[in-house]
């Protein structure tokens, strides 16, 4: 079999090496030539991929910028971005391009299933008219589903393998073609009647945490003003054996789902005279966050005796999450830029993030970073980084990841 993937990011490259490796011939295609070279020379730009295993799978894959090769396979998996417009609304700019251009070379008999997460009714409503274009039908001889990724970069014990695989078809033949590809890779297929089913599934996964992750801030933030350690009151939670699940307070949320996907779904909502406005608050809740922790790191400086202006500032952790490079909707970011904005002089130290261009600054040595700060600010708590030793040393050590709970230190803050 030869199976097609458009989209070579943190879905698209995982799932084209999966494929290689189960013995497939993929082709892959991108529209960025930086991508498809490195995967020719085998150097892997997804942490989840490590360079050697790409080159033990590059003899299988074949790497191109244009859509004509994929006319060669046998199925096509699409996995490009699904981003949000200035205004918040859906961007599906990328994904009718792919669909357009696929449109022009899909074949009798091939599968094709949409694997970036979007609203309910995409998949039907917008893939499927463009695939159909030249004459083509789904169920009579073309083949479409919706299959959402569930990629949590970093993690190693949930994977493509053993991550359930959730289908949903526009024929049943559709979901059985598309089960039968997955299960070439996925331990566990769940079936579902429609794609709007499965598309609607994804938004559950991923609105459920923005929804808890926004109740958790929210009390962190009135925690905060009744002197309570918000820590301690979720460690003891925590030990409720049923009815409470962990959620912990951060800086706000990042990557690439939880700040956009709930947007999906508010909008589509409108176009059924429905305003979603739980979701919507838990949204906002949310984007508060880089602007309350701006106010704790103010805050602590000026009892400190400091202003924020021409204070020295260290930042540890810009990336959305520890343990990956990934810095798209990081709300370090906004941090960093109102800190910025009121004559902070910031420094920062990520290991995964060498360079932050767009504020003219680089990654400074551990070491360094912290020396004669007067504020170390822990935004993203990376592995291998002692930051308990760093808090004790710290003139000033403000912890918006919970990194210190259990532990008093008299320079220490705490979110």
């Amino acid at each position: 079999m030869s199976v097609g993937v458009i989209g070579l990011g943190y879905v698209g490259l995982p799932l084209a090496v999966a494929f290689a490796e189960a013995g497939e011939h993929v082709v892959a295609v991108d529209v960025d030539e930086g991508k498809v070279a490195s995967i020719e020379a085998g150097q892997s730009y997804i942490e989840d991929i490590p360079s050697e295993r790409l080159r033990d799978a590059v003899p299988s894959i074949e790497a191109w910028t244009h859509y004509a090769p994929l006319a060669r396979t046998d199925a096509v998996l699409i996995c490009v971005p699904t981003p949000l417009s200035a205004n918040r609304e859906p961007d599906l700019g990328p994904l009718l391009a792919a669909g357009r251009a696929l449109g022009g070379v899909v074949q009798r008999g091939q599968l094709v299933v949409l694997e970036s997460t979007t609203y309910p009714g995409t998949t039907r409503e917008q893939l499927v008219p463009l695939l159909e274009h030249g004459g083509l039908r789904v169920g009579e001889g073309l083949n479409v589903a919706y299959s959402p990724e569930r990629v949590d970069p970093g993690r190693t014990d949930y994977t493509l393998r053993n991550t359930p695989k959730v289908i949903g078809g526009i024929t049943p033949e559709c979901t059985e073609r598309a089960a039968e590809l997955y299960g070439r890779i996925c331990d566990e297929i769940v079936r579902v009647s429609t794609p709007e089913a499965g598309e609607l599934t994804k938004l559950l996964e991923n609105i459920f945490r923005s929804v808890n992750i926004a109740l958790v801030n929210e009390l962190a933030m009135l925690s905060d003003r009744m002197g309570i350690d918000i820590w301690e009151v979720v460690d003891a939670a925590s030990t409720k054996p049923y009815g409470f699940m962990r959620f912990e307070p951060g800086p706000g949320m990042g990557g690439h789902c939880l700040p956009v996907d709930p947007f999906y779904l508010t909008w589509r909502a409108r176009e059924f005279h429905m305003s979603t406005e739980f979701i919507e608050l838990a949204g906002k809740i949310n984007q508060q966050m880089p602007y309350h922790c701006v106010e704790r790191i103010e805050l602590a400086l000026n009892e400190a005796a400091k202003p924020v202006r021409e204070s020295k500032i260290a930042i540890l952790g810009v990336s959305y999450k520890g343990g990956v490079g990934d810095i798209r909707e990081s709300p370090a970011l906004r941090i960093m830029e109102v800190l910025a904005e009121r004559g902070g002089e910031l420094f920062y130290h990520d290991p995964y993030v060498p360079a932050l261009p767009e504020l003219g600054l680089r990654s400074l040595p551990l070491d360094e970073v912290t020396a004669d700060a007067d504020a170390v600010v822990l935004v993203t708590a990376h592995p291998g980084i002692d930051h308990l030793a760093i808090a004790r040393d710290a003139s000033l050590f403000i912890d918006l990841r919970g990194a210190t709970r259990g532990i008093r230190v008299e320079n220490l803050v705490r979110l």
